[in-house]
């Protein structure tokens, strides 16, 4: 089989046997880029240097010779540079079914934390990559985050404790999903608390999964589940409207009321 090519993500498609590998390499990391690739439950995984950069290509050139993986995008620039994930299967946490447990809702209850939306993305993106190496969410791809938060595709939720920042996360929500791309956390649980919120507001705008990208016992911890690529991808597909979450201040203390995630 000759090696696939799209010229674009519209005209991408994954194929089956893309299971433990990228389903494509391409370089382009623009916004428009990112988000077609997400309303096709695909997302980018940037090489952070020439040596990851060759591991791409060096590890998956037969499987690119073979037609499993594709080539999205001009055949001018280096595709090898971003690798384009869509796991299988996928790990989700359903909106309304979110786990925070028992410590972190006693802290709620005792705690004066405070949450807020889309109130301070960029810095809610600097901390999530904040000395993390190999950086995955470089300057060009934070860039492009940074401008699909402006058109109202990526959101960030923030974590007060009076006026510090102590956690966060940030996403694209793309019709009945949001893609959970990152996480921090200053202070214990607050990437918890986070999740938790991020879960409650889309709700709220609608919203039906977060979908957690790669499976860990964190996220299990939080409800996570695997779902067949297929039936996500299904359900992606149902709807690709742009969701408005609720963006005011908000006490985090009402995640564990009775209605909200959390409560479990």
């Amino acid at each position: 089989m000759p090696v696939s090519r799209y010229p674009d993500w519209e005209s991408f498609e994954i194929t089956p046997n893309a299971t433990d590998c990228p389903v494509a390499f391409c370089a382009d990391l623009s916004p428009d880029s990112v988000l077609s690739a997400c309303k096709r439950g695909i997302f980018p995984f940037p090489a952070p240097d020439e040596y990851t950069r060759d591991i791409n290509e060096f590890q998956y050139e037969d499987r690119v010779s073979d037609g499993v993986i594709g080539i999205v995008g001009s055949t001018d620039d280096d595709p090898y540079r971003v690798a384009w994930w869509s796991p299988d299967p996928r790990p989700v946490i359903k909106v309304a079914e979110l786990h925070l447990g028992r410590n972190v809702r006693k802290q709620l209850r005792h705690g004066q934390t405070r949450t807020t939306a889309n109130d301070s993305f960029q810095r809610v993106a600097e901390e999530c990559r904040a000395g993390r190496e190999p950086r995955w969410l470089t300057d060009t791809l934070l860039e492009s985050m940074v401008t699909l938060h402006s058109e109202g595709w990526a959101h960030s939720i923030e974590v007060w404790q009076d006026s510090d920042l102590i956690g966060g996360a940030i996403g694209i929500g793309v019709g009945f999903v949001l893609s959970g791309d990152s996480m921090f956390s200053r202070r214990p649980n607050a990437a918890r608390i986070a999740v938790a919120d991020m879960a409650a507001r889309f709700a709220q705008a609608g919203g039906a999964l977060i979908d957690a990208q790669w499976d860990s016992p964190f996220l299990r911890s939080l409800g996570a589940e695997l779902m067949p690529r297929d039936h996500y991808l299904a359900l992606l597909a149902g709807s690709a409207e742009r969701r408005v979450l609720p963006d005011q201040a908000l006490p985090a203390g009402r995640l564990i009321e009775p209605g909200h995630p959390g409560r479990a």
